[in-house]
């Protein structure tokens, strides 16, 4: 069985004047510990697919199960980081972290245990008494991802978590979190429209389409790892990357010059 089956999916969003169709006809099967990234143009509907795993939006129609189960809304065995960090400003680092430890009753030993060892494991330790507005980017990130880990949970959604960091942040926390993918044997869904990022992280690589989103082409990343961007293969796989997803940035400029028009 499928640790996470998404069988033939469709989302339509209703505006004030017509219907869009955000999603069409998605099916996936991903195994329990694969990285998976879902690449493509604004648009195609990669949120809106993660959303559907997460339980924050059901589909329309078609059905998402975890391990053979429904998905009907949010669950703990889904963490969900988002871009914008979506921290707690009134609180530590280190009550961050807790909070969902402590909603779910555990004792305070405990808690402060699994503080412990995610602030060592993320190099919070020194920060584990700031509060988000003293620290950079990077280190609210870190902090997300730390705050999802402390629940335990098997699968991490990710909805492109380090879209908005400088290149050298970015790159430490993707070695960062490919780390933490390894030791903790996670199943990671990673959104994200870079190119590089998803070869760089992914084992699979997810290519949608723009709206309505569908699959264009679903690829297995066999480079070994750690990746060199700057190697032949990685090169090569990153222009027939590319030459998709520039086919879909066509297809939607040439859907707003129809659009335009008929206005």
């Amino acid at each position: 069985m499928s640790h996470i089956l998404v069988q033939d999916v469709s989302k339509v969003f209703q505006t004030d004047s017509r219907e869009v169709v955000a999603l069409k006809n998605i099916t996936l099967e991903i195994p329990q510990g694969q990285f998976v990234c879902l690449l493509g143009p604004s648009g195609c509907g990669k949120s809106t697919l993660l959303n559907a795993v997460a339980g924050f939006s059901l589909p329309s129609s078609g059905s998402i199960t975890v391990d053979g189960r429904e998905v009907t809304a949010p669950g703990p065995e889904r963490g969900m980081v988002f871009q914008e960090y979506a921290l707690f400003p009134w609180m530590t680092v280190a009550d961050n972290i807790a909070f969902g430890l402590e909603i779910k009753g555990l004792d305070k030993a405990r808690i402060k245990a699994t503080v412990d060892q995610l602030l060592q494991m993320l190099s919070l330790s020194d920060f584990r008494s700031r509060y988000p507005k003293d620290l950079s980017g990077g280190m609210r990130q870190r902090v997300a991802i730390a705050r999802v880990l402390a629940l335990d949970s098997p699968i991490m959604l990710m909805d492109e978590p380090f879209g908005a960091l400088d290149a050298l942040t970015r790159r430490n926390l993707q070695d960062e979190l490919l780390r933490i993918w390894a030791e903790l044997k996670k199943t990671i869904i990673f959104v994200t429209h870079s190119i590089e990022e998803a070869i760089y992280l992914a084992d699979r690589i997810v290519v949608m389409t723009y709206r309505p989103g569908t699959v264009k082409r679903d690829l297995l990343v066999e480079l070994p790892r750690l990746r060199d961007p700057a190697s032949a293969e990685f090169n090569a796989l990153k222009r027939e990357l590319g030459q998709l997803v520039m086919e879909e940035q066509q297809r939607h400029h040439n859907d707003e010059l129809r659009l335009a028009a008929i206005d």
